[in-house]
């Protein structure tokens, strides 16, 4: 699929605000574990080549969206995004950044995010958030068609995919590279994975 030229400028745009707000910044866990955007905005291509995600169809959610940065950069491709953080200081993060971003965009003329992100502070393996999700949106857990998250729990993230969503979503980790792990019930990608040496993809079987 071919991007225009003002929603290419606009992920440009909205990948580099994230990261220059990554490196140097500590909190209370350590040195922040954050998707690096211009990564994930060098894997976009092939992700919508192979239909990983698919124009204004796929619904997104983020297992642990930290600030929200991948939820607020795939919006402008994805019918709905939506992301969960546990850690409540990342998660308060989101709103305002999201609003730094805005005025960022407005500035330079470039697209404002969509109205179709949001973000809710819980544990993504609780159902009590899976069902938050629903009363928010409308949608379940099971209706999602790719899901992302960190390094950081992705087998108890796998889990709990295998055991809820349906067969063919896709399941995408950040942050692996020379050795791939194996999931029960996922079959991994390994024709176009890892994309820049880090990003594994996998298919619920």
């Amino acid at each position: 699929m071919e991007l225009d030229e003002q929603l290419k400028k606009t992920l440009f745009r909205v990948a580099k605000f994230y990261d220059q707000r990554k490196v140097g910044d500590v909190g209370p866990l350590g040195f922040r574990r954050s998707t690096d955007m211009m990564t994930m905005l060098a894997c976009l291509e092939r992700l919508l080549d192979e239909k990983i995600i698919m124009p204004n169809e796929t619904m997104f959610l983020d297992l642990g969206c930290a600030d929200g940065r991948v939820n607020v950069f795939l919006s402008y491709l994805v019918r709905m995004s939506v992301g969960i953080e546990l850690d409540e200081w990342t998660f308060d993060e989101y709103g305002p950044l999201k609003l730094q971003l805005e005025e960022v965009l407005k500035q330079e003329e470039l697209l404002l995010p969509p109205e179709n992100i949001f973000i809710l502070h819980g544990d993504a393996t609780d159902e009590r958030i899976h069902q938050a999700i629903k009363r928010e949106t409308g949608v379940r857990f099971e209706d999602f068609d790719l899901f992302y998250t960190y390094l950081v729990m992705h087998e108890e993230f796998a889990e709990l995919i295998e055991k809820k969503a349906k067969r063919g979503s896709v399941f995408i980790v950040y942050g692996l590279d020379k050795i791939m792990p194996t999931y029960k019930g996922f079959r991994f990608l390994k024709h176009i994975s890892p994309m820049e040496g880090i990003l594994a993809i996998y298919r619920k079987d």
